[in-house]
């Protein structure tokens, strides 16, 4: 036994040995960890995928949701894949983005119901109003114009002694939005084609009120492009027509406004013992 152990210490204490031992488990080491990289990289994981095109606004449903193998190194590269369908479900498509078919989930993608936006003009400035044209695809000039270009109106009718009237009214206004008759943004979307039927301003109410009288006086409001230079470097909105202002007005009644009144009634408090004695 003696003779045993004094030749193990003879071959440990060889510094060749030494060396040939440090130099195979580090190889074992390698070995063993490469393979366990390897294989945490090429397992695959279930992620969920969208079945159809789903556009913007949709309220996602688990029967829209399809799963499929990836490799782990697809997920780890991709931070923002959403590989918990629970984050998905009874969520909604992000405003202004389509999912397509067969594409993976992403954040930035889904939104929750209270972080949709209720109204594209929940940031219009005090003293403005919500202005909406009627249009069709021959006037947005084949849906040539859009949320963000700045264009002019024009009016269009007769005067009272039937000449007619077309001469540029607003100039340099910015389009707020462009819906479809079913109050759908037309350009969120690409998946399916969508017909302009509202084209939206947010105007000074003063703007607002004239607008609105000439429609009701039977006036057409007519929208009109400028080129991109237009939008981008967009001028004062401003009323360009004195006259049309003025013949506007001269068939519209003036309608005095109600001031508010904080101290209402106040004058007519009285203490219940002031007169007595």
């Amino acid at each position: 036994m003696g003779n045993i152990l004094t030749t193990i210490k003879r071959f440990l204490g060889n510094k060749n040995t030494v060396t040939i031992i440090g130099v195979i488990l580090g190889v074992i080491v390698l070995y063993i960890g490469y393979n366990y990289r390897v294989n945490q990289a090429t397992t695959p994981i279930r992620v969920p995928y969208a079945k159809e095109d789903l556009s913007s606004r949709t309220l996602i449903t688990s029967d829209m949701i399809g799963y499929m193998e990836v490799s782990r190194s697809v997920v780890s590269n991709s931070k923002n894949l959403i590989t918990d369908v629970n984050k998905i479900v009874n969520q909604y498509v992000a405003f202004g983005t389509t999912i397509p078919a067969n594409s993976m989930f992403y954040t930035g993608q889904i939104l929750s119901s209270d972080e949709m936006p209720d109204s594209g003009f929940a940031d219009i400035p005090d003293g403005y109003t919500v202005y909406n044209l009627n249009v069709n695809l021959m006037t947005t000039y084949g849906n040539s114009m859009y949320p963000g270009n700045y264009i002019d109106l024009y009016i269009h009718g007769k005067d009272d002694t039937g000449k007619l009237i077309y001469a540029k009214y607003i100039e340099s206004i910015e389009i707020n939005a462009v819906k479809d008759s079913q109050g759908n943004h037309v350009f969120e979307t690409t998946v399916e084609s969508r017909t302009p039927a509202v084209m939206s301003f947010a105007v000074p109410t003063e703007m607002y009120e004239l607008l609105k009288k000439a429609e009701y006086l039977g006036l057409d409001i007519v929208p009109v492009p400028r080129n991109a230079s237009y939008s981008a470097n967009p001028g004062e909105t401003w009323i360009t027509s004195d006259y049309i202002t003025a013949f506007i007005l001269s068939k519209s009644a003036t309608v005095p406004q109600n001031q508010n009144n904080n101290n209402n009634n106040n004058n007519n408090n009285t203490d219940d013992g002031t007169n007595n004695g």
